[in-house]
């Protein structure tokens, strides 16, 4: 069974191709993890799979319906949501209003009329559980510019999954983190594991190897390697292009 998935995906940037072809796909359930160097594509795909990037060539399908050329908000309303290598939060806001925010953005409504609705129960109740989710119930009435940066990766993904997303994409969620927050948002991600299907692109090779259920490696926009982590640590090529020893299979 395929969740989502992508056939001959072409992007090119002037001379530049910045995805070739690809293949891929996301299961339901799976952790898909996307690894590779500065420059291999990674974003590139993750912007085209959301829609924010239109493809030169290729199919995209989401549940067997082709959503090439569907905008990303048509995108968002089937089930794909995305976080991103930068927070996107409103400062100013609360915790629990960013993500009642968000569900009312889900919803279709306006942001001209965020004022009187940040009171309703219809937007604050899914928030209030959002929050639950990713451990933060706690820091819900703390304005988000006071929170820690992991915190803000956390209410970023909460907002995320206040439209209960079918598929999640997560764009370097552990960038800019010390040890102990990303050892943090690990062990979130592994309790949504199941929960939620994930596309995880990720420098962090120690949470990719803990979370993935399977991972693909881009090099100058081409896949040279998808399978089980097992089968990439084992990889000579995946090895002599980005892992390096520290990471070949025991």
């Amino acid at each position: 069974m395929t969740l989502l998935s992508t056939r001959g995906l072409t992007k090119r940037f002037g001379g530049l191709l910045a995805s070739d072809a690809l293949d891929f796909e996301a299961r339901p359930g799976e952790v898909h993890a996307v690894i590779g160097p500065n420059g291999a594509g990674k974003t590139t795909l993750v912007n085209q799979l959301i829609g924010e990037l239109a493809p030169d060539a290729g199919v995209i399908e989401f549940e067997g319906r082709d959503i090439t050329r569907l905008p990303s908000w048509r995108r968002a309303l089937l089930g794909l949501s995305r976080s991103y290598q930068i927070t996107s939060i409103f400062p100013e806001f609360t915790a629990l209003e960013n993500v009642a925010l968000a569900a009312q953005a889900h919803r279709g409504h306006s942001f001209g009329a965020w004022r009187p609705a940040r009171q309703e129960e219809a937007l604050t109740r899914p928030a209030l559980q959002s929050l639950e989710e990713v451990g933060l119930a706690e820091r819900q009435g703390a304005l988000a510019a006071q929170l820690a940066h992991g915190e803000r990766r956390q209410l970023e993904i909460a907002m995320a999954l206040v439209s209960r997303p079918k598929l999640l994409l997560l764009d370097e969620p552990m960038a800019g983190m010390g040890r102990h927050e990303s050892e943090r948002l690990v062990k979130l991600l592994d309790r949504l594991k199941g929960r939620y299907t994930m596309v995880l692109v990720e420098h962090d090779m120690d949470a990719v190897f803990t979370l993935a259920d399977r991972i693909s490696v881009l090099v100058y926009g081409r896949c040279i390697a998808s399978g089980a982590p097992q089968e990439i640590r084992a990889s000579v090529e995946v090895r002599r292009a980005y892992l390096g020893e520290r990471y070949a299979a025991h």
